[in-house]
């Protein structure tokens, strides 16, 4: 069974959709949505995977903050990529389980990516979905960045949030955007809304819309990649992001695995069977090899 549960990370909480057996767990599979998603875009993974994993596993998707129903950061926090990395270490800090498998699709993979290299002692499994480490840009387009991100930060302080008359026509927006059917898209959706005002509006900050100010370049992603020790299993969706086929195989570490399925960006949502199989498999292997 699926309970809510929130974390209180500080002044933060951290909303999650989770199995009920968090305190007897031999290992913990932690969930990262991409950006403007929430965890419910893991609640079709997660139904198959209750019934295909051991009950000693424990299955947790989390909000990000700024997203669904987590808390928003202070009024003059962008969310910038680097601080996911903290927030992610203090909220596994808060679970027992002695083994963590990460899951990440998007800018949750990304997340998981960068956390996986910098605390490999603290992951023992990192399975990504359209996703292989942070995003990169050349060096020489930094001053724009800079330039582009801090205007967009003024744009976003007079931003006003969407509101919609009706439910449906919010889904409906957010249907043609994410291009797949309004039954796939309505878990993140009916988690992402809420009524102020007779109206309904998204509960993710706006200041999450604001662009960033710095990038990592290609020597620095290379350089993730190379730091992470744990088993890494790759999924990308055949009509997915075109810019993460472009990896040479040759230049990433050998124990990435990467496997390429039908669907688009949201593959998971797609083809939740086959995703959750392919997770199943590959947490199975980490729960039942012997602590070092």
């Amino acid at each position: 069974m699926l309970v809510q549960h929130t974390y209180s990370i500080f002044e933060r909480n951290i909303a999650a959709i989770e199995t009920d057996n968090r305190q007897t767990a031999t290992c913990s599979v932690v969930f990262l949505h991409g950006w403007l998603d929430n965890a419910g875009s893991f609640m079709s993974v997660m139904d198959f995977l209750m019934h295909q994993i051991s009950p000693q596993v424990h299955l947790c998707a989390i909000d990000l903050p700024g997203h669904g129903l987590s808390s928003h950061k202070s009024d003059d926090n962008f969310y910038a990529f680097h601080d996911y990395i903290d927030d992610i270490h203090q909220f596994l800090m808060k679970l027992p389980a002695k083994k963590k498998v990460l899951v990440g699709h998007s800018l949750g993979g990304m997340i998981a990516s960068c956390y996986s290299a910098a605390f490999p002692e603290y992951v023992d499994g990192l399975f990504l979905i359209e996703s292989l480490g942070p995003l990169t840009e050349r060096a020489e387009l930094s001053v724009r960045r800079l330039r582009d991100g801090v205007k967009s930060r003024t744009r976003m302080r007079h931003k006003f949030r969407r509101a919609y008359d009706h439910y449906d026509v919010a889904l409906q927006v957010r249907a043609a955007h994410s291009e797949l059917p309004k039954a796939l898209i309505e878990p993140i959706v009916a988690r992402g809304l809420e009524v102020l005002d007779g109206q309904w509006v998204w509960r993710a900050d706006p200041k999450l819309s604001a662009q960033s100010l710095y990038r990592m370049s290609n020597v620095h992603a290379e350089a993730i990649l190379a730091a992470i020790r744990s088993p890494m299993q790759v999924v990308l969706g055949n009509k997915g992001y075109p810019s993460l086929k472009s990896y040479s195989p040759d230049s990433l570490p050998e124990q990435i695995e990467i496997q390429h399925v039908e669907g688009g960006h949201h593959c998971h949502l797609e083809h939740p069977d086959h995703i959750g199989q392919l997770i199943s498999q590959f947490v199975m292997k980490i729960d039942e090899t012997p602590l070092s």
